[in-house]
């Protein structure tokens, strides 16, 4: 029972050919492309709407330098809402659950981010580092403490999108498959255990979009403390 649970997690193999990246690069083809137009239509329409109050909320505290990164975190943002979401459907894979692919986003993001950081302000990133005031006997010890959250942010970042949506992906599988064996025994409430699925499911798309937002919001917060 405990293999069955987290088979689901494991990245798809046909003839020992690994489609991950089948899985990552399929769910591009559901966005609706420009067109020539004058006049978008409804899909494309809400999709640039969505686009652009996500980015001005998450770029609305960076300055102007910083903004440079627009299309790169809007990018990941529609990248991780829709891997997040489209692994929520029937026979689907979500590539966002495994915890190597998150870890080499966020890895690679922080080091570029902490690296700009270095080049552009080097004595506001170190800075970062001693917070101000701190007495001159602790100085030592808090720069060892701050050195070591500055490289825990990175494996924050994949843990914590991983640990979501593991968790939920298991707790709906636990209820469908408590109400597929209640179905025959216990009709009544194999009823009710549905309606949880139900709100269950809601409930974790609604995760899926919010932690894709966490996850680039989280970012642009390390870009505004290096820009």
């Amino acid at each position: 029972m405990t293999l069955s649970l987290f088979d689901q997690f494991l990245s798809p193999v046909v003839c020992w050919i690994p489609l991950m990246a089948i899985a990552i690069t399929l769910p591009w083809i559901l966005f609706p492309s420009p067109t020539t137009r004058w006049l978008n239509n409804r899909s494309l329409t809400s999709q640039n709407w969505f686009l652009s109050q996500a980015t001005s909320q998450i770029f609305l505290p960076i300055n102007p330098p910083g903004h440079k990164w627009a299309l790169l975190l809007s990018s990941l943002l529609i990248f991780l809402a829709t891997m997040n979401t489209a692994g929520l459907l029937p026979y689907t894979f979500t590539p966002t659950s495994q915890l190597s692919i998150n870890m080499g986003l966020a890895g690679a993001l922080w080091m570029g981010v902490v690296i700009l950081g270095m080049r552009t302000q080097p004595t506001h990133s170190l800075g970062h580092l001693l917070p101000e005031g701190a007495p001159a006997l602790l100085t030592p010890i808090l720069v060892i403490i701050e050195t070591i959250s500055l490289f825990i942010r990175p494996i924050a970042l994949g843990v914590r999108l991983t640990a979501n949506l593991t968790a939920g992906h298991l707790l709906i599988q636990l209820t469908s498959t408590a109400t597929l064996a209640m179905l025959t025994i216990m009709p009544v409430t194999a009823i009710f255990t549905g309606i949880l699925l139900f709100l269950l499911a809601l409930l974790e798309a609604a995760v899926a979009l919010i932690q894709a937002y966490v996850f680039v919001l989280l970012l642009s917060l390390y870009l505004q403390e290096n820009v």
